[in-house]
Order: structure tokens, then C-alpha cells, then sequence
């Protein structure tokens, strides 16, 4: 027993090494600040709207959001007659003609968001993932996106990348097939917010984390409603307890 100790001690060490250059698959993204955060957490509406933009000029042209309705923008503080001129700016699918070829339609405000039959410039058999849940089922949520958004940068030197392929340290495998989507300037904010990269990707996470959940701020007001609740009924019972209690020798 005594010869083994140290031929697995000497395994041991002889390995560690070689799991300590065991790169993760992509880099850890920083966490941020979020409104929407924590048990008291709420959307900025401004950003909600800001991002909606972002995403209209920029995300719909490849990603759908198929469980997203264009009435729901109600809930970001867009009247009706404005989410009615933006559902009408959409195109929806109506059936075919008597060729087999799709037809189509204006949007109303009951439909959902399309999803874009064949994005232009999307490398062939690349889907790009519809937005409807993106922050709640992407891996690092709105961090992770907000990084992914703000991470495109050179290869390093000796890596070279698959063709239709580029570098995100963010993304699986540091590599990905979405073109860069924010350069900064190309969306006008009518609130006059300088449109950075930075500002745009911080924006639109916002507005993916809203549609992703639109009902949060109500489930964050009922649970400090009910927490409320439970507190006071603990205080009254504690009070009907000691007087039954105080008669008591």
C-alpha cells in the first residue's frame, strides 16, 4: 500500500497540469446591472422602447418571435394605434395561390411576429434561434447576450476560423455565424440617447428580457404583497399569543 501512495500522488500531479490548460468553451461573460433584477426589480420602459427599435432595424430581418404578439408592445406603453401601423408594416404569411406560391398579408395586431422564410445573407442550413424566450433559455441570459452582442473582435493569432465563421469569445466554441448586427449609429433614438454599440445591445437585451417575461414586475409586486401579508400575520399572531398566554401561571 505504501509503494502506491506515491504512484498516484506522482499521477496526480502529472495531470494537473494538463487540466489547468483546459481552455472553458467560451469566455465567462461579466455580470451586469439590470433593472428587471431582484425581488424588487422593474423594466425601463425607455430601454424597453429603445430596444424594440433595435430589434425592428436590426434583429427582425433574420429572428422571429414567434410567441410574441404585436399587441403585447401595449405593455411597453405603445397605444393602439401604434401597434397597428407596426403590425401593418409586417408581412404574414396567408395561405398559397393556385401556383403553390405563398401569398401574403399586412399584419394585424392579433398576429405574431413572423419569422423570416429565408434570411438574406444567413449562411445555408444555419437557423438563426427565434427571440420569443432568448434571455430565459440562452446559457449566461442577459449577460451572456449582452456580451455575445459586444464581443466580435480578431482571432487570435494560430486560430483559424471556419469559412462563414467569426470570432466571438462569448459564443460556443468562440466562433459564430451571425454577421456583426450593431455598429453603432444606424438606429436613430427619438429620446436623442447616443446610439453606441454598447447602448444598442444594452437596449435591445432589455427589450428580449421584457418579451421574454412581460408579466415579471406583477409576479415581483405579488410576491412582496404576499411576503407583506405573512409578516403581519406573524406580528398578530404573536400578539393573540402572548395575551392567551399572559393569564397563564
Amino acid at each position: 500500500m505504501a509503494f502506491f501512495i506515491p504512484v498516484i500522488a506522482a499521477a496526480l500531479f502529472s495531470v494537473s497540469p494538463m487540466l489547468a490548460q483546459t481552455r472553458p468553451d467560451h469566455d465567462h461573460a461579466s455580470p451586469q446591472h439590470w433593472s428587471f433584477e431582484g425581488p424588487l426589480g422593474n423594466f425601463d420602459l425607455a430601454a424597453v422602447q429603445r430596444g424594440y427599435l433595435v430589434y425592428e432595424q436590426v434583429c427582425s430581418s433574420c429572428h422571429g418571435m414567434k410567441h410574441v404578439q404585436f399587441r403585447d408592445l401595449e405593455g411597453m406603453g405603445l397605444d393602439a394605434e401604434a401597434v397597428k401601423s407596426i403590425a401593418s408594416g409586417y408581412q404574414i404569411q396567408n395561405g398559397r395561390d393556385l401556383s403553390g406560391a405563398l401569398k401574403y398579408r399586412h399584419g394585424l395586431p392579433d398576429d405574431a411576429f413572423p419569422t423570416p422564410v429565408k434570411p438574406a445573407g444567413v449562411p445555408e442550413g444555419v437557423v438563426p434561434p427565434d427571440q420569443s424566450r432568448l434571455t430565459v433559455v440562452y446559457p449566461g441570459g442577459p449577460d451572456r447576450i449582452y456580451a455575445l452582442l459586444t464581443g466580435y473582435g480578431s482571432a487570435p493569432a494560430g486560430v483559424t476560423l471556419p469559412s462563414g465563421q467569426l470570432y466571438n469569445r462569448f459564443a460556443s466554441g468562440r466562433m459564430i455565424a451571425m454577421k456583426l448586427p450593431l455598429r453603432g449609429g444606424e438606429v436613430h433614438y427619438p429620446d436623442g440617447t447616443s446610439a453606441t454599440v454598447e447602448q444598442e445591445a444594452r437596449d435591445v437585451t432589455t427589450f428580449l428580457a421584457w418579451v421574454a417575461q412581460p408579466h415579471l414586475v406583477e409576479r415581483h409586486r405579488t410576491g412582496v404583497r404576499v411576503l407583506v401579508y405573512l409578516l403581519c400575520l406573524a406580528i398578530l399572531l404573536f400578539i393573540l399569543k402572548r395575551r392567551i398566554w399572559s393569564n397563564v401561571e
